[in-house]
């Protein structure tokens, strides 16, 4: 093809392939930009969130129950204490213990000073004239005051609670100072004759639990007709350092050395060192024990002042001045409770021993737990809280905490002996066990 044609038709090539050479090259359509994190931030960030849900549980659990506890009296009749109870039932024991330390550091009792109120060593009839041929123990001998001097009417006794259808004290009360130093506080002593007295042990559901049990709060009409007295029992069980034993079960094992209160079936009470002053048989009906014996032989045993949690509690130990209360027998068999502030073990152990006991222990311990109430009113007679009257004044919890159905802790009685409500008793007594 020459000419024209040809000249065309290589032009349109030409034209044809330059159009084509000008088209841009193929290519696939890029993937969308993925904005995806590694995996490791997703599974951080799902950590971080199932922590944040599990922290508010935690937080809103703890914060429910400690609102519920704050207003709750079986924690205890002050804020403070019913926080402690709620930080040891949640595991914050060893912290509120550190806290307490921390604030009996701070605000250690006062030293020196003198008593006040003009009945602060009691009131009351002091001279007792028994009625000739009735069996019963001899009134107490006046204590002689651990301060250096002692003050008029201090360590005098005087006749407290319901007596004998005859007229027999059954309770004497006595005021002292807890040593020569904190001279301006003064501790309560009841004396109890167990000849005239039955005991009963009060089982709570929260001391020591697994009830239910026969006898637990609120004390019934029928056992307030001739009830003379109610106090504390010792440490909850985790730190009580022992055993607990009534309605014919062992609720927890009973430790071989420990200091233990047992009450026989014929409402006997008595107290020594388990295993070796008394063993178990079947005439016994509760045994309650609470760390060691701070009294032995008649007087204080070694090392009182020494900072075994073990021996002494895991709460406070024996070496802070603070509420305490123990219980003692004296040779005759009967039974001394002594209660009030500023108390050291070593403190509670002499004055438990100025008041006669052989044998003794601590109870519980801190405010809102030392409790011991006398009950007036007539014999054969249902009564209730109102008809109470706390050993000390400054006692925080009041008698009625035994007639109410939320408390909730371990408690002792003691009533007037069936043979003791009515004129027509017989002249001879049992004589106390132990």
């Amino acid at each position: 093809m020459n000419g024209p044609w040809r000249e065309r038709t290589s032009q349109q090539v030409s034209e044809w392939f330059f159009m084509v050479s000008a088209r841009p090259v193929y290519r696939p359509p890029t993937a969308p930009k993925s904005h995806r994190l590694p995996a490791k931030v997703y599974w951080r960030r799902r950590a971080i969130v199932l922590l944040a849900a599990i922290t508010l549980a935690v937080v809103g659990y703890l914060g429910i129950t400690l609102a519920f506890a704050l207003n709750n009296p079986t924690y205890g009749v002050s804020y403070a204490a019913r926080g402690a109870e709620w930080g040891r039932q949640h595991g914050l024991g060893g912290f509120v213990t550190w806290i307490e330390t921390e604030y009996y550091k701070l605000n250690p009792p006062k030293v020196g000073g003198t008593v006040k109120g003009k009945n602060a060593f009691g009131h009351g009839q002091t001279q007792v004239h028994y009625p000739t041929g009735l069996k019963h123990l001899a009134a107490p001998a006046p204590i002689v005051s651990p301060a250096t001097k002692p003050l008029a009417g201090e360590g005098v006794w005087h006749v407290a609670g319901r007596e004998t259808a005859t007229h027999i004290p059954t309770v004497y009360e006595a005021f002292v100072r807890p040593n020569s130093i904190n001279t301006s506080y003064v501790v309560g002593v009841a004396w109890m004759d167990p000849t005239l007295l039955k005991a009963q042990l009060y089982s709570g559901s929260f001391i020591p639990g697994k009830g239910p049990f026969k006898y637990s709060a609120p004390i019934s009409a029928k056992n307030s007709e001739n009830l003379v007295a109610a106090f504390n029992a010792g440490f909850r069980i985790q730190d009580a350092n022992g055993g607990y034993y009534t309605d014919g079960r062992m609720v927890y094992p009973l430790r071989r050395g420990a200091a233990t209160v047992v009450i026989f079936k014929d409402g006997t009470m008595t107290m020594g060192m388990w295993g070796r002053d008394i063993s178990m048989n079947n005439q016994i009906a509760s045994v309650r024990q609470n760390l060691a014996l701070i009294v032995d032989n008649g007087a204080a045993v070694p090392g009182l002042a020494s900072q075994n949690t073990v021996t002494w509690g895991k709460t406070l130990g024996g070496t802070f001045n603070v509420w305490r209360s123990g219980l003692g027998v004296t040779k005759s068999g009967a039974l001394v409770y002594v209660g009030g502030p500023s108390l050291s073990i070593s403190d509670l152990a002499n004055v438990l021993v100025r008041a006669g006991a052989i044998r003794g222990m601590e109870l519980d311990i801190n405010t809102d737990w030392v409790q011991f109430s006398t009950y007036n009113g007539p014999l054969n007679t249902p009564i209730n809280g109102g008809n109470g009257t706390s050993l000390l004044s400054s006692m925080a919890g009041p008698p009625s905490r035994y007639f109410a159905t939320w408390w909730n802790r371990d408690f002792f009685t003691m009533s007037l002996r069936d043979s003791q409500t009515t004129t027509s008793q017989s002249t001879t007594t049992t004589t106390p066990k132990g």
